[in-house]
């Protein structure tokens, strides 16, 4: 059971943000059918780092499970009549093509709301349905560089960086399932079925609301980015990453005269929180100086026993033997069907102190075509004739 069971869900999404939201509402109990080309969505057929699992696209196990996916060619009028007749059946329809993709395509919203009125259209885009930016391509590392992410990370000693992951994809998704989410309530109360526009700019933005509203209302500055090891330009010194003899330790809120007595620096004594943020750089450099002197074990030693607080900086791998990852159990590890283990992150929210289940593993393309054409209300003859005409396909040799 789940909060969304009862609500049918048809996803044109590919790529990431799409794919992630529609996940994240399967897991909460959604039927979410995935509508795919017959040579299956981008992410079925491409992997970060090149990687496949039993010929599964570790973006396929990013965002694949708890769906059912069905093969259509959309560019056939069989095809488009065929998913016209499951927008009946559906409460939701998402997508994230470009503006205007699926007008051409003879899906548009009035196209669509004539068929079923009560739909709601959730659409995630790169910049916005319209604007002069609307037919640009919506990818993370851009976003990155126009919304400012990549200028305020780094240090001004060494340039702008980008993030080493794509968190615009992931943050306009959860932006995504929280407009649907409360398109879905409102029209339970009002009968007013609305659609849903998410876009990756304003994402990117939203991501950075603190910095970018106490940039944008004046806050003092030297630059984008912090100086002397420092992560950003508006916190107080020490906040950043610094090196020890055999690592690197993050540092977060602390006051100078807790460091002073941690990293053995008398000169700090008299430092008030004030000079904190007066004399970033000067503070950040001496700390700086005081951990190199340390190897990891003695910082966190020394850091713990004033408070300030503090982590070590570890790769992806320290996860696995991370005991509060443990305890939240947010791994979830099952087997292909050649009996090849996967991992995927778990649902990340609990329900009354539970993770929902998996109900089905990312699927193969069209393993449901069939059943799904047949609760839409195709006869069997019906199905075997778009079968046999091309216009959708049941299972596909492809990487799935």
């Amino acid at each position: 059971m789940g909060a969304l069971d009862g609500i049918r869900v048809l996803s044109f999404n590919h790529f990431l943000s799409g794919p992630a939201a529609a996940q994240h509402l399967g897991d909460l109990g959604a039927d979410v059918i995935t509508v795919e080309p017959l040579n299956g969505a981008f992410q079925r057929n491409w992997a970060v780092g090149n990687r496949f699992v039993d010929d599964i696209s570790v973006n396929h196990i990013t965002t694949g499970r708890n769906k059912r996916s069905i093969a259509v060619d959309l560019k056939s009028p069989e095809g488009i009549a065929a998913v016209k007749r499951l927008i009946a059946t559906a409460d939701v329809v998402m997508e994230n093509f470009r503006p205007g993709t699926l007008d051409k395509l003879g899906l548009s919203e009035a196209e669509m709301r004539a068929v079923n009125p009560r739909i709601i259209i959730a659409a995630t885009t790169g910049y916005g349905a319209d604007g002069p930016y609307a037919k640009r391509p919506g990818q993370d590392v851009l976003l990155q560089a126009m919304a400012g992410l990549a200028a305020h990370t780094g240090s001004m000693e060494s340039g702008p960086v980008a993030v080493g992951s794509v968190p615009i994809d992931h943050h306009a998704a959860a932006l995504t399932v929280a407009g649907i989410i409360a398109a879905l309530f409102e029209r339970e109360r009002t009968g007013v079925a609305r659609r849903v526009e998410v876009n990756m700019l304003q994402a990117a933005m939203d991501l950075q609301g603190e910095s970018i509203t106490a940039w944008m209302n004046g806050a003092e500055r030297s630059g984008p980015r912090g100086r002397e090891g420092m992560a950003n330009w508006f916190s107080p010194a020490p906040y950043g990453i610094y090196a020890t003899t055999d690592g690197h330790v993050m540092i977060s809120m602390s006051k100078p005269v807790d460091l002073a007595q941690a990293l053995d620096l008398p000169e700090f004594a008299a430092f008030t929180e004030k000079d904190g943020f007066d004399r970033r750089g000067e503070v950040s450099a001496k700390v700086r100086e005081g951990m190199a002197r340390l190897s990891t074990d003695e910082a966190v030693a020394k850091l713990s026993a004033v408070g300030v607080w503090h982590e070590v900086v570890r790769d992806y791998d320290g996860l696995r033997d991370n005991p509060q990852v443990q305890h939240l159990k947010a791994f979830t590890e099952l087997s292909t069907a050649q009996g090849s283990p996967m991992v995927m992150l778990s649902h990340p929210v609990r329900y009354d102190g539970e993770t929902p289940a998996i109900r089905r593993a990312p699927p193969a393309l069209g393993a449901q075509t069939r059943e799904v054409l047949g609760e839409a209300g195709f006869s069997d003859t019906e199905i075997e004739a778009l079968i046999a005409s091309g216009a959708v396909v049941e299972t596909n040799k492809m990487r799935s």
